[in-house]
């Protein structure tokens, strides 16, 4: 008991010690300044006056919400004296392998410096600075010549690599449960199984109304939506992240999508934050680095060649250069399995002193990166505002879809779910592909890393993405990826090549969401 109180007061002073340097504790400070000058505030009662006046003018949610998002994102401590280490990951085979994929990564990127005799960073000449300016907001009609360029890896790379990882300690004997996985995923972790998974995702039952469900719970869907709509204008009156994560469970409106979001990731666009966007766009129009070619290749490759995205080309670029030299990204290193990339400056090679972080924001994109934005230009306009929501689910979520870790929603342990789900709901179905060479999660391992961006149409993949934000979890992109094989498992059943399982899988646009994830959770006697 000790351990968890100790565990308890660690995290509250860590919470603490985190919004002291945010922008909120200024303002509360500035705001309790203020209102000592208020006649009602008298010094007898000093304590209790401003906490008053702070409740009553709304300062107090503001910090609720603000520390309802700190504990959505950082992880608690296990242990108070747990090493730093463990809070990124707590088995050392995992954080090996992501050590080690990492200095792959990195050799891949500086191999293709040396092969193009390109240096990792530059500053733009004042006639280069002024022609980026000039075109910020139409980049996509510039076509450099990327030809030269490659992704530094593909999501099929880094499958290959998750398939070799391998626990040292580890005997099949000791856990029997794991004995007969016969999927490609061969590290032993915990994942929920389907009770477990309806009781977690209890909201998505099919008693409860759903929006884009047209027979949900007896309710005429009209009806249902009308007064959704009018409970999701309470919850945005309220200004509660808390309120807003639990009324998204059920989906969004379309017209309260952008600012429920805003809120339940605690974004208020400040003056601040526009001026911090306009510094980062000034550190793009003055240096160029490597990763901006391969920024630019993903768009062109991805997002411009999408019926529904290729709009949103300026936007892409605007918020990803942005992004790659954005510092504050570092501090989701604090609970993220990896470690951010360093370079070098020229001559210093293995001296400290002289390593920079690179990218700056420590992230090196790949294949399928700018997927992670498209989606949410339908929702967000404004750069800047694009931008923070960007960010802020890029470091509570997306993060997890490309590193190496134990945790219930990284690329691991959703791989590890999807393929038990099918081998113990869809045992046939499983097998069957496997003896003809097409492992499942070959085909549904590109859906997951992208979030299924790109597959879905657009307004089903919000839907997808609202639960996301609503159970603060992952584990929904396994469960869809299964429900998506259980749908077509009549058509797959006839397959006999991993091509033929590919073409019957290959169009996901037409899917309804959460008609899918009802039935394979709730519907099928499972």
């Amino acid at each position: 008991m000790l351990g968890q109180e100790g565990g308890l007061s660690l995290a509250i002073a860590q919470v603490v010690q985190r919004l002291k340097r945010s922008g909120l504790h200024a303002q509360l400070e500035k705001q309790a300044r203020l209102c000592l000058h208020n006649p009602e505030i008298k010094l007898e009662s000093l304590k209790e006056d401003i906490k008053e006046f702070l409740k009553t003018s709304g300062w107090e949610k503001k910090l609720q919400n603000a520390v309802y998002n700190e504990l959505s994102v950082f992880p608690l401590p296990c242990h108070p004296s747990a090493p730093p280490e463990h809070i990124k990951e707590s088995l050392a085979y995992m954080r090996k392998a992501q050590g080690n994929w990492e200095k792959r990564i990195l050799k891949s990127l500086n191999s293709m410096c040396t092969e193009l005799g390109i240096p990792l960073a530059q500053k733009r000449s004042i006639n280069e600075q002024k022609e980026l300016l000039s075109k910020w907001n139409e980049m996509g009609t510039d076509e450099p010549d990327l030809s030269l360029f490659r992704p530094v890896y593909a999501p099929k790379d880094f499958l290959e690599v998750l398939m070799n990882l391998r626990n040292p300690n580890y005997e099949s004997s000791e856990q029997p449960s794991f004995r007969n996985h016969l999927g490609l995923i061969q590290v032993p972790l915990k994942v929920k199984d389907i009770p477990e998974l309806k009781e977690y995702f209890g909201e998505l039952d099919l008693s409860t109304g759903q929006m884009d469900i047209d027979d949900s719970a007896n309710v005429p869907p009209e009806l249902f939506e009308n007064e959704h709509l009018r409970l999701g204008q309470k919850v945005l009156i309220k200004q509660d992240s808390a309120a807003s994560q639990q009324y998204v469970r059920q989906g969004c409106p379309t017209s309260l999508r952008a600012e429920l979001w805003a809120l339940i990731l605690n974004i208020s666009s400040q003056p601040e934050d526009i001026l911090y966007y306009e510094q980062l766009k000034s550190n793009v129009i003055q240096h160029d680095l490597l990763v901006d070619s391969l920024i630019y290749k993903d768009v062109k490759l991805t997002a411009s060649n999408d019926d529904y995205y290729f709009v949103f080309e300026d936007y892409l670029y605007q918020v990803l250069l942005c992004f790659s030299r954005d510092t504050s990204v570092l501090d989701h290193f604090e609970y993220n399995s990896a470690t951010p990339p360093k370079s070098y400056i020229r001559g210093k090679l293995g001296m400290e002193e002289y390593a920079v972080f690179y990218p700056p924001n420590g992230v090196i994109p790949f294949h399928g990166f700018s997927m992670y934005v498209a989606p949410l230009c339908f929702l967000y306009n404004e750069p800047s505002r694009l931008y923070q929501i960007f960010r802020e689910i890029y470091v509570r979520y997306f993060f997890r879809l490309h590193s190496i870790s134990s945790h219930p929603s990284g690329i691991v342990s959703l791989c590890l779910l999807f393929e038990t789900l099918l081998q113990t709901h869809l045992p046939q179905l499983f097998y069957h592909l496997r003896e003809i060479g097409a492992q499942p999660l070959r085909i549904s391992f590109k859906w997951m890393v992208r979030a299924f961006s790109g597959y879905l149409a657009t307004d089903q993949l919000l839907l997808l993405w609202d639960r996301i934000l609503g159970y603060n979890s992952l584990e929904i992109l396994a469960v869809l990826a299964a429900a998506v094989f259980a749908f077509r498992a009549v058509n797959l059943m006839e397959v006999t090549s991993l091509a033929a399982a590919e073409a019957v899988l290959a169009d996901l646009s037409t899917l309804k969401v959460m008609p899918l994830l009802q039935i394979f959770l709730f519907a099928t006697g499972t």
